[in-house]
């Protein structure tokens, strides 16, 4: 009989912090398409996709508090980072002409690397690149990393 390796600490945290980050795109996402409110969305999420109280299929094990600080921050400061992903696309995009899923993915990613600071930046990057592949096969993930890599060299130059 093979025992299951114990996770660290610090591997709990990235497990907890990738769905929270998966679930973030997804209620971003929602948010658009169903024209709920941010609070509304956070809601639903704590009450019927996270928590042990809701075990099954449908049940997360997601950091909440960091899941509730990317969604409330994408709409805080939607303002900024609308336009700093818009500067990223090439002539002729925008933002509102790519797929609600892609447009969700490079409003948490580029809130986290313009304003979460305390996460390095190619963590943030190799993160939503993850939840992209879990999305697309297509061209997208590599769209993302792109965009994503030129937000961090510019938000972030310290750390390249």
């Amino acid at each position: 009989m093979a025992t299951a390796s114990k996770e660290t600490p610090s591997e709990s945290r990235a497990r907890l912090r990738r769905a929270a980050r998966l679930s973030a795109v997804q209620a971003l996402y929602q948010m658009e398409i169903g024209g709920l409110g941010a609070s509304a969305v956070i809601r639903e999420f704590r009450d019927h996709r996270f928590g042990a109280d809701h075990e099954g299929p449908e049940y997360v094990e997601a950091d909440e508090d960091f899941f509730e600080s990317l969604v409330a921050g994408v709409v805080e400061r939607q303002a900024e980072v609308d336009p700093a992903m818009d500067a990223l696309l090439a002539d002729k995009w925008r933002l509102e002409r790519l797929d609600a899923t892609v447009r969700a993915i490079l409003r948490v990613g580029g809130f986290e690397l313009l304003y979460r600071k305390d996460v390095p930046a190619r963590v943030v990057i190799d993160e939503y690149i993850e939840v992209a592949n879990a999305f697309f096969e297509g061209s997208e993930p590599k769209f993302i990393n792109a965009a994503f890599d030129r937000c961090a060299r510019g938000a972030r130059p310290d750390e390249f």
